[in-house]
């Protein structure tokens, strides 16, 4: 049986999704852009920002769901360059600092504004 999961202290959903569904001791998130959750507006310029900001709405997502960081196996990383991958890397390494999750980082096409969208994969024992 699904639960879905909506965060108050996260960007509203700008479409018809979930911020996550849990089935089980699984939890699915779904993508999020470096979005304030109080303006609904990508913010940043900069790849390090944006980056922080993303795992800041993820973390709020998780933390509605009872997961937390440590929880995380799995995490896709969509950039919309892959000249930024060292910038963001260097934060990624200050959230993820042992028994790392599995990772896929892509480049890819972006909404207007938005230079990174991360979806993570969380399972609690």
């Amino acid at each position: 049986m699904k639960k879905c999961i909506v965060s108050n202290d996260a960007p509203k959903p700008v479409g018809p999704y979930s911020h996550a569904v849990q089935v089980g001791n699984l939890l699915f998130v779904s993508g999020q852009l470096a979005i304030n959750p109080m303006s609904g507006k990508i913010e940043g310029d900069d790849i390090k920002v944006q980056t922080q900001l993303v795992f800041k709405n993820i973390e709020a997502i998780l933390k509605e769901a009872g997961f937390s960081f440590e929880d995380v196996v799995k995490v896709n990383v969509y950039l919309s360059s892959l000249e930024d991958f060292a910038k963001f890397n260097e934060v990624y390494s200050t959230i993820f600092t042992q028994n790392f999750p599995a990772r896929t980082t892509i480049e890819a096409k972006l909404l207007p504004g938005a230079l990174i969208e991360v979806d993570v994969i969380a399972a609690k024992e």
